[in-house]
């Protein structure tokens, strides 16, 4: 296995990783409502861990409150948080692997407002209600864009006093930042808006913010959607930005200082090409409950899913654009953009089978692969490889209920076909994570109680 080039070691400027695997960004509402961390998270990032994969990149860590995606997501947005990071961190380290934390801002696309965020609009580059399910939000100030900056420098701050190895900036995916870069979402007219390095302004800036706060030394990486693909469902929409208006952005992202560009695709999540696959509308017609007070357009969707006579317009409008490419979705923006950048280049998109892996790493395409879904489905595919076999022998269905389920339930694989049609062997996989409850060489240093942040502990952007 010394020479196949998935056990290789993958060398950034300040980071070297022990293969060319990453776990994706990925992670259930596991932590406590208030946004600080527990032993249950530890649990499901410690079995990607011990799966072998080189690296982990976090689910999304808010930098704010206000800027989170859903609740029970562990945020990086005090100081008092750091403790739990730094005691995940430890635990991960013990099998030889990396934790990348991923700072993240929802800006207008909140799937679950949360108490906190009930009764105000969300902030983002526009004030133009999102077109899927109808999240409204209103234009930033100046002003607010600087102090987003700022906290995203602060997250990094407190990435690197956890002891983690680097931190990801979520600028994907249909998020606060995507909002910024896509000509399809901004329509500013300041120096955040109109051309495209007027739209990539916050970007960079949040780059050098967090350059100056930590220096040259700590690597950074960025998430990027390549191809917004924003009219794949809402078909009157703009195209939004080309691969084309990527490969300029990655340059100015190089020179401003990341480390490595993790590609991915689409201008919302979920999104027709991001995770490509299936959409299961039984799933969705239970959990999409939970977010019919986000947006003015949620009870058109959640009718569409219910009524089974109404499902073929969803369908046709999900599906009218997609690929029929699953595993390495995005492998050819991903080439284009290493063509073009002296740094190394990550790429997410359904990978599962080694042989696929293995070619696109040896022809060029990317430095390294990301996965999410099949490591759900095998937490130990990595060991898989290891042992020479192409795919496992149960794979990754690509159903995505396991991505409509962490709306309500516990993130896990929910394709009862993969366990023989035996449901209670699946919730018992599926609920393994709770257990262990208590590790005592962790639960000191966690210190739960301390990670209720004092009130003045959080940043407001309304202050």
């Amino acid at each position: 296995m010394e020479k196949d080039i998935l056990f290789e070691p993958l060398r950034f400027r300040n980071l070297t990783v022990k293969n060319r695997i990453f776990r994706s960004s990925l992670s259930g509402r596991f932590d406590n409502y208030d946004g600080s961390g527990t032993q249950t998270r530890i649990n499901w990032e410690e079995k990607f861990a011990r799966g072998g994969v080189g690296t982990i990149i976090s689910a999304f860590a808010p930098v704010h409150i206000h800027g989170r995606i859903l609740p029970n997501y562990a945020t990086v947005d005090s100081d008092e948080t750091v403790p739990f990071w730094r005691a995940l961190g430890a635990r991960i380290h013990q099998y030889d692997c990396k934790y990348i934390l991923q700072l993240s801002h929802a800006g207008r696309q909140q799937d679950i407002k949360g108490i906190e965020n009930a009764g105000r609009k969300a902030l983002s580059s526009t004030g133009k209600t999102e077109s899927f399910h109808g999240f409204q939000c209103r234009s930033m100030t100046v002003e607010e864009i600087c102090k987003t900056t700022q906290l995203f420098a602060d997250g990094a701050v407190r990435a690197r006093d956890a002891g983690l190895d680097g931190i990801e900036l979520h600028a994907c995916n249909g998020y606060l930042i995507t909002q910024f870069l896509s000509s399809a979402i901004n329509n500013r007219t300041d120096q955040y808006g109109g051309s495209l390095e007027n739209r990539a302004r916050f970007l960079l800036d949040v780059i050098k913010a967090i350059r100056h706060r930590i220096g040259d030394d700590y690597h950074l990486q960025v998430k990027l959607s390549a191809t917004d693909h924003h009219n794949a469902v809402i078909f009157w929409e703009k195209k939004g930005n080309t691969i084309e208006d990527s490969l300029r952005i990655c340059q100015w992202i190089e020179e401003a200082g990341a480390d490595a560009i993790h590609v991915s695709t689409g201008s919302m999540f979920p999104h027709p090409r991001n995770p490509a696959g299936d959409f299961p509308l039984d799933a969705a017609a239970t959990a999409y409950g939970s977010m019919l007070s986000s947006g003015i357009y949620t009870l058109r969707n959640y009718y569409l899913f219910r009524c089974r006579s109404l499902r073929w317009i969803f369908r046709y409008l999900w599906n009218r654009t997609k690929s029929g490419a699953i595993e390495g979705i995005s492998i050819e923006d991903a080439r284009k953009i290493k063509a073009r950048v002296n740094i190394p280049v990550l790429c997410t998109g359904g990978f599962q089978s080694a042989s696929y892996i293995r070619r696109v790493l040896q022809d060029g395409y990317c430095d390294g692969v990301t996965i999410a879904r099949a490591l759900i489905a095998n937490n130990d595919l990595v060991r898989i490889f290891e042992q020479g076999k192409d795919q496992p022998e149960r794979p990754c269905t690509y159903c995505n209920k396991c991505l409509i389920h962490v709306l309500e339930d516990p993130l896990g694989c929910y394709e009862t076909a993969r366990y023989g049609g035996d449901h209670d062997r699946m919730i018992r996989e599926v609920m393994s994570v709770f257990r262990p409850t208590d590790v005592p060489n962790l639960t000191a240093e966690i210190a739960l109680p301390s990670l209720q942040p004092a009130p003045a502990a959080r940043r407001s952007l309304d202050d």
